[in-house]
């Protein structure tokens, strides 16, 4: 369990939850959320070749999250016009915060 499938995986597992925690925004999010995507698929494969059923079975769970996430962030007509309008309300309040108007 050591070769370039896993550190893919590991690799987009870190990168991705960086993307999260770093909070640029919903659409970010939703793109970190195909890259879990991509990686639990990754962690799974990597899980039934090196017979870690565990590790299988968890991104196999994960990936249910993380698809449902995709769906939250990206797919969503409802949710993708709430993200549109929140990004302008959110531009609009950084714009005063910085102009100094509260």
């Amino acid at each position: 369990m050591n070769g370039p499938l896993e550190w893919f995986a590991a690799i987009g597992t870190i990168l991705s939850a960086g993307m999260i925690a770093v909070d640029w925004g919903r659409k970010w999010t939703g793109w970190a959320f195909v890259l879990f995507v991509a990686v639990s698929i990754a962690w799974i494969v990597s899980g039934l070749l090196n017979d870690t059923i565990p590790l299988a079975v968890q991104n196999g769970l994960l990936l249910g999250v993380n698809l449902w996430g995709v769906w939250q962030y990206l797919l969503s007509p409802k949710n993708r016009k709430k993200i549109e309008r929140m990004e302008e309300l959110e531009e609009k309040a950084s714009e005063d915060i910085e102009a100094g108007r509260d």
